[in-house]
């Protein structure tokens, strides 16, 4: 099911949510639809184009948002599904200083991996086998994070996250898929 960008009353990101959620909101006038997907819902009487973006017509205070969390899907789209050791699809978790040797479960030493480099690895430290890593872990920042790290992702959207850090968040997932 297709997903929607939602924006605060103050243009403000807020979250992604499904086009059923983001077409009820719509549709109570609680939101305004700034961009439309292209494709169209119909009921027995009437056709509603589907929104990509929507805009709440009411400002909603949202609470402090600490650091990005830390989920498997993030942590693939911070490496743009590609393994950080040998460039290959990404399919498994690596902790770079494996945790059986005291490595933590954080942003700075998790990496995305294939099943062969993970394998390989073991629990190992990269200096043991001569590996390097393509590039240094390191938490996301910016709250373009939370909307592309959901792993859906609307080019409508880009003009909306922009100002948020969305090129950076963008750059880094296309030089590293690269």
């Amino acid at each position: 099911m297709p997903h929607v960008l939602v924006l605060n009353a103050s243009y403000e990101p807020l979250g992604v949510v499904p086009l059923r959620r983001a077409l009820v909101l719509v549709l109570e006038n609680k939101a305004v639809c700034l961009e439309e997907s292209g494709a169209y819902l119909h009921s027995a009487t009437v056709t509603v184009p589907a929104p990509s973006v929507v805009r709440l017509k009411r400002f909603v205070r949202v609470p402090y948002r600490g650091p990005v969390p830390l989920t498997r899907r993030a942590l693939f789209a911070r490496d743009g599904g590609r393994c950080m050791y040998c460039g290959g699809v990404a399919t498994s978790v690596d902790h770079v200083v494996p945790r059986s040797r005291g490595g933590k479960h954080v942003w700075d030493n998790v990496v995305a991996s294939c099943r062969r480099c993970n394998h390989l690895k073991a629990d190992r430290h990269l200096v043991e086998l001569g590996w390097r890593l393509r590039h240094k872990p390191a938490p996301p920042t910016g709250l373009a994070w939370r909307i592309i790290g959901t792993g859906h992702r609307d080019p409508r959207w880009l003009p909306y996250l922009q100002p948020y850090g969305a090129d950076d968040v963008l750059a880094r997932i296309d030089g590293i898929s690269a």
